[in-house]
C-alpha cells in the first residue's frame, strides 16, 4: 500500500506547515500586509484614472450639456418673444384692416344713402311735377265738364219738357231758368 500512497499526492504533504488549512486567504493574518499595499496601489491608481480621465470628462459632458440647455431656453425665449411681436402686429394689422373695412363700409353705405336720397329727391320732384300737371288737366278737364254741364242741362231740360208736353221746348226760357239757378 505504501507503493498507492506514494503515487497520490495529497493537499496535506504539499503545503507549508505554517498555513491551516482551513483559512480563506485574505482574512489569513499572514496576508493583510500585502492586502492593504494593494489595496492602497488601486485605490490610488483608480483614484488618479477617475480625478483625471473619467471625472474631467464627465464634468464636460455635464457643462455642454447644460451649456446645450442655456442656449436653447435662450433661443425658446427669444422666439416666444419675436411669437409675441409677430402676434402683436398681427392683431395690430387685423384691427387696423377691420377699421379700414368698418371705413369703407360706412363710405360705401353714406355715399349710398346719398344716392339714394338724390334719386328719390329727383323722382318725387318727377312725381311732384307729374302731379301738377295732372292736377291741371283734371281742372282743365272738370272746368270742360262743367261747361257741358250746363249744356247737357239745358238739352236735358228741353227733352224732358218736350216728353212731357209733347211740345219743344223754348230755349231761351230754359237758358233764363238757368241763369237765374247760378245766381
Amino acid at each position: 500500500m505504501a507503493s498507492t500512497n506514494e503515487g497520490h499526492h495529497t493537499a496535506e504533504t504539499h503545503m507549508p506547515p505554517e498555513h491551516d488549512a482551513g483559512a480563506f486567504p485574505p482574512f489569513d493574518p499572514a496576508n493583510f500586509a500585502p492586502l492593504l499595499i494593494w489595496l492602497a496601489i488601486s485605490f490610488a491608481l483608480l483614484y488618479f484614472l477617475m480625478a483625471k480621465i473619467a471625472l474631467p470628462r464627465v464634468h464636460d459632458i455635464l457643462q455642454t450639456r447644460q451649456a446645450k440647455i442655456n442656449e436653447d431656453l435662450k433661443n425658446a425665449n427669444q422666439m416666444r418673444a419675436e411669437a409675441k411681436e409677430a402676434g402683436a402686429a398681427h392683431d395690430k394689422m387685423l384691427a387696423e384692416a377691420r377699421a379700414k373695412a368698418q371705413a369703407l363700409a360706412q363710405e360705401t353705405h353714406a355715399r349710398l344713402h346719398g344716392e339714394t336720397e338724390a334719386k328719390r329727391h329727383a323722382l318725387e320732384a318727377e312725381l311732384s311735377a307729374k302731379l301738377v300737371a295732372a292736377e291741371a288737366q283734371i281742372a282743365d278737364t272738370k272746368t270742360k265738364a262743367m261747361g257741358n254741364v250746363q249744356t247737357i242741362a239745358q238739352e236735358a231740360a228741353a227733352a224732358i219738357v218736350q216728353h212731357l208736353t209733347g211740345k219743344p221746348a223754348d230755349a231761351a226760357a230754359i237758358t233764363a231758368a238757368f241763369a237765374n239757378t247760378k245766381a
